[in-house]
């Protein structure tokens, strides 16, 4: 009975821990919003000016509706001027001019239809030989330090555990890269849990089957034929 008792007992911490972690996460960056939101909107569009009660979710849809608002004035020509015009103010102040370039061009690579960032997983040799890292390539190296090597450079930037945010840049010859088969989504889970959680090997093709080669008849048996 105690160990049938154990096994439902891990059983329910596996079902529940990341379900429990995931509404935690989910609420508080809720929460956050509808307070940021809050700081933001007058007192009388607040749902608390007409109920007793907070109504959760309400910061997020209203952002979430003020930056369709924001993108579809951008798409015209009065908002691409106005825009055009704050980024231009912006990017000649000193040190906001840093943190706007930069967010402004990281967002415009990840969110690029065409970008490649972040979409292939490969094994590099790092931090020596024959020890190897999960990195993602976030492009292909370009600018100054591409003219001091005539190899095929990419970016590749490697995570560390637990905190897949944090980690390292490394310029690697391409062909000194194994790409992998597993997802991003896969690898970032196994970064993460510091390889307890190992995505399973992709099945590979089905080989072509062989047809069976006919039985030689001997001679005795092709004159009875």
């Amino acid at each position: 009975m105690f160990r049938y008792m154990r096994r439902w007992l891990i059983a329910g911490i596996l079902t529940a821990t990341p379900l429990a972690f995931t509404l935690y996460v989910t609420w508080a960056l809720i929460r956050f919003i509808d307070e940021v939101v809050a700081l933001i909107l007058p007192d009388f569009l607040t749902p608390q000016h007409y109920f007793d009660f907070p109504v959760p979710g309400y910061g997020l849809l209203i952002a979430i509706l003020g930056l369709i608002i924001i993108g579809a004035f951008t798409a015209n020509i009065i908002g691409r001027m106005f825009f055009a015009l704050s980024g231009a103010i912006l990017t000649h102040l000193p040190f906001i001019s840093t943190v706007y370039g930069a967010v402004r061009q990281i967002l415009e690579t990840i969110l690029a239809s065409k970008s490649d960032a972040f979409r292939e997983v490969v094994l590099v040799e790092y931090p020596r030989r024959d020890m190897w890292v999960i990195g993602f390539v976030t492009g292909t190296t370009k600018g100054e330090i591409q003219t001091h090597s005539k190899e095929n450079f990419v970016n590749v930037f490697v995570p560390t555990t637990p905190n897949p945010t944090s980690g390292f840049l490394l310029f690697v010859d391409r062909k000194d890269v194994r790409p992998l088969s597993m997802g991003v989504e896969e690898a970032v889970k196994m970064v993460i849990s510091a390889g307890i959680v190992t995505p399973p090997v992709p099945q590979k093709t089905s080989k072509k089957a062989i047809k069976p080669k006919a039985k030689r008849l001997s001679k005795k048996s092709a004159k009875k034929a």
